[in-house]
């Protein structure tokens, strides 16, 4: 089969992500005595600095790990919801869903105390150790990707007629920077030193200093400066300015916390993902859903039969996601995962493509779906031409669909670490003067009806699309993957999956055609979706796609090389040979090992 690189294969470390200078930090990291938890935190602080228009430091975090021998765990790094993001509030500003860029949208950040509890808890570095890479760029400069040129260019008068702080940092001289020239941020870099010399002034103890920096975030400067910022008023996506709701009590109060991953048996392996104030279970209800077909690849290419029976398991598991899935405690997790629960939804799925929203009925209990979504389906359903462009989607307004970054890290003892870091676009919100970073807009994907597990409400994490992913085999860790691509996610990694246990490698998998389904609501505003479409690469042959429309589906081919940006990374406990691969796809994602 045709591969755009080789699988990398060998025993020191493996590291993959979004970005190569990403992946060569990291590395560097390992190569200086450092774990796969070092070389993660590493990364994510540079993919903060070279991928701004996908993650910033204003963002978030989810991480699936498991250290060598344990069981794997999640940490939450999702901020949530301020004291004051009611849903009397919003509708009280004539708003019917929260706003996809500005002040409103955001969330506590969550990204740093994420990052810096992971450090001090599995890592060996100091937290200048983890940093240095990341201010070196955001001082002396780093080639801004053409992605991130784009990006600018689309919000370019948004930034100079409406955020003028962020006209002044992304504009320099007044215009688009062009691809590839070398671009700084050095607010970023003050603001980063303000806190290791808050750290350091802790004394020489590694955790006291990263206890220390943590504090300096949400209790210092950081959180000052927020507080002042979110008092003014600036234009979002629905059109008028508004004040935020974050305050610097709000970060004061919240810090990242641990809590067990989902686990879901597949045979010889299981599937490792957070919990469902994520999207991260339905790639599990995809799979059980899944179980006992044959959904073969011919050449490295699945055929209309595989892609065909994908969607379809998509459409249903994705349906229990809008009905069932939040930030709450009654979610039927178990039984949504459960083969008992997938026998009774498989029997939906046949020949044709179906065109419903069709969310079950787990323990018997009735699905209750927001008020948007029901008048959408009684409509029919707004029609989105998102879907044909894949990750990024980035409107004029500044709202965005799906930009992330993610890195996998797996090392010599055999630690292991998927995360998929984003928010804080450079495009979400206007950038905050004083620090060089702006806030993220997770708060979109919040109901303002009330009633629903994804509801609005103080104190609760929105349901994000966020899904890093680990598997276990023989229930050791094994391989640790994720893309980004806002609700494609969970898709793009089902067709990694399903080409991998095919028998592809790591390489082939990622690099095999990917395909995703839009016929559901999107996590973004304005949380449009579009029945019966299906997103394919070309490459996976005029024979497929004309199979798929016979079928029904409402086809877009998307190109050749458009959808996913998969990376991962492998160990095989038997002789410890360790694996990676990244994606090709726009030119930047790399691995790095040895």
């Amino acid at each position: 089969m045709f591969t755009t690189r080789p699988e990398l294969v060998g025993t020191f470390g493996m590291v993959a992500s979004t970005h190569w200078l990403a992946s060569a930090a990291a590395m560097a990291v390992l190569e200086d005595g450092g774990n796969a938890f070092d070389a993660a935190v590493t990364a994510g602080f540079v993919l903060q600095v070279v991928e701004p228009h996908l993650n910033g430091p204003g963002g978030e975090v989810p991480i699936v790990f498991a250290r060598a021998g344990a069981a794997p765990r999640v940490l939450n790094g999702q901020g949530v919801a301020p004291a004051g993001a009611t849903i009397e509030h919003y509708t009280g500003l004539g708003l019917e869903m929260v706003p996809g860029s500005g002040l409103l949208a955001a969330t506590v950040p969550g990204a740093w105390d994420g990052w810096l509890t992971l450090l001090r808890d599995h890592g060996t570095k100091s937290l200048r150790d983890v940093l240095d890479k990341a201010i070196g760029y955001a001082r002396d400069g780093f080639p801004l990707v053409e992605r991130a040129t784009h990006t600018i260019s689309l919000v370019q008068d948004l930034f100079r007629d409406h955020w003028p702080t962020s006209a002044a940092q992304w504009l320099p001289g007044g215009a688009v920077p062009a691809p590839g020239r070398r671009f700084r941020n050095p607010k970023l870099a003050d603001t980063w030193e303000w806190l290791l010399a808050a750290a350091e002034a802790a004394g020489s103890d590694r955790e006291a200093q990263i206890e220390a920096g943590r504090r300096a975030w949400s209790q210092g400067f950081v959180a000052a400066q927020i507080d002042e910022f979110c008092r003014s008023e600036f234009r979002d996506d629905s059109g008028r300015a508004h004040a935020g709701v974050l305050t610097g009590a709000d970060m004061a109060t919240w810090e990242a916390s641990y809590e067990d991953a989902l686990v879901v048996d597949f045979g010889e392996w299981s599937l490792v993902k957070a919990g469902a104030w994520t999207q991260g279970p339905v790639l599990a209800q995809q799979l059980r859903l899944l179980e006992g077909y044959d959904l073969s690849y011919v050449d490295g290419k699945p055929t209309a039969e595989t892609v065909h029976l994908a969607v379809e398991a998509a459409k249903l598991a994705f349906a229990d996601r809008e009905a069932w899935y939040g930030d709450v405690d009654d979610v039927p997790l178990a039984t949504l995962v459960s083969r008992e629960y997938a026998a009774e939804r498989r029997a939906l799925i046949s020949e044709t493509a179906s065109f419903e929203l069709r969310p079950g009925s787990p323990d018997g209990r009735e699905p209750v779906l927001p008020q948007h979504i029901l008048r959408g389906a009684s409509a029919g359903a707004p029609l989105d031409a998102m879907g044909a462009i894949g990750e990024p989607t980035v409107e004029r307004t500044g709202a965005t669909r799906g930009d992330t970054v993610h890195v996998d890290v797996v090392d010599r003892w055999g630690n292991m670490v998927s995360a998929t870091p984003s928010g804080g676009w450079l495009q979400s919100s206007p950038t905050i003067p004083s620090l060089g970073f702006c806030l993220g807009s997770r708060a979109q994907m919040f109901w303002l009806d009330r009633g629903v597990p994804n509801s609005l409400a103080p104190g609760k994490r929105p349901r994000i699309t966020l899904s890093p992913s680990m598997a276990l085999r023989g229930g050791e860790a094994a391989l640790a993957f994720g893309t980004p691509g806002g609700d494609q996610q969970d898709q793009w990694q089902l067709g990694f999956w399903l080409a991998h246990r095919a028998g592809l490698n790591l390489q082939e998998a990622i690099d095999s055609p990917m395909w995703h389904t839009n016929a559901f609501p999107s996590s973004f505003y304005p949380r449009a979706w579009t029945p019966g479409e299906l997103v394919i690469e070309s490459r996976a042959g005029v024979d497929v796609l004309a199979a798929l429309r016979a079928r029904g589906h409402q086809v877009v081919d998307a190109g050749e090389w458009t959808l996913g940006r998969m990376s991962a990374v492998g160990r095989d406990s038997a002789d410890g040979l360790l694996r990676a691969g990244a994606n090709p796809r726009g030119a930047q994602g790399y691995a790095a090992g040895r």
